[in-house]
């Protein structure tokens, strides 16, 4: 009998590949610009792992129009979503860098806290938290940016090459004088 951990990769595989890999794979087929793939998916991970959930998706649809044609929303909006779980382990980082910057209070997280959270007790205590935590995300947020970009343009580069069928520039022709055929 396997074991859980197999069960599950076995149940996460089809669902990873549907939802992940396909419409990565479609995304390059369609012969997009590397810098702009590069830049479009450092973007939606910046903007995925946003402190505040839910908010990501709004961000990202807002990106969309205010960048127009520098930013390839698939690429942009499908890194938003593999980011999604990323976002609730760097919360915590994110107040953390806050309340340094701003020399606040130190909020602590414990089950008392959680408690007076729930309770209703602990409303600017929360407030404060949270604006920490956009403060530390918003100073962290363009040094990822920049690393993600660079980290991400020889990547993009290179799987564009390997698997796009369309021409990744409008400049490039789909093929060459040499390849026509007039009949």
């Amino acid at each position: 009998m396997p074991n859980i951990f197999t069960r599950i990769g076995l149940r996460m595989g089809p669902w990873f590949r549907r939802k992940i890999i396909d419409p990565f794979l479609q995304i390059l087929r369609r012969g997009a610009e590397p810098k702009q793939l590069a830049f479009s998916a450092a973007l939606g991970f910046c903007l995925g792992v946003f402190p505040i959930c839910g908010v990501t998706v709004v961000l990202c649809g807002m990106a969309i129009p205010v960048l127009g044609s520098r930013c390839h929303a698939p690429t942009l909006m499908l890194a938003n979503f593999i980011a999604t779980p990323i976002e609730l382990s760097l919360v915590v980082p994110f107040l953390r860098l806050g309340e340094v910057i701003s020399g606040g209070p130190h909020f602590p997280l414990t089950s008392d806290a959680v408690k007076k959270v729930l309770t209703g007790q602990a409303s600017w205590e929360v407030i404060q938290s949270i604006l920490h935590a956009l403060l530390g995300w918003l100073v962290a947020a363009p040094f990822m940016l920049a690393v993600m970009h660079l980290l991400f343009l020889p990547c993009f580069k290179i799987l564009v090459r390997k698997y796009s069928t369309a021409p990744s520039s409008p400049k490039k022709p789909l093929s060459s004088h040499s390849e026509v055929k007039l009949k």
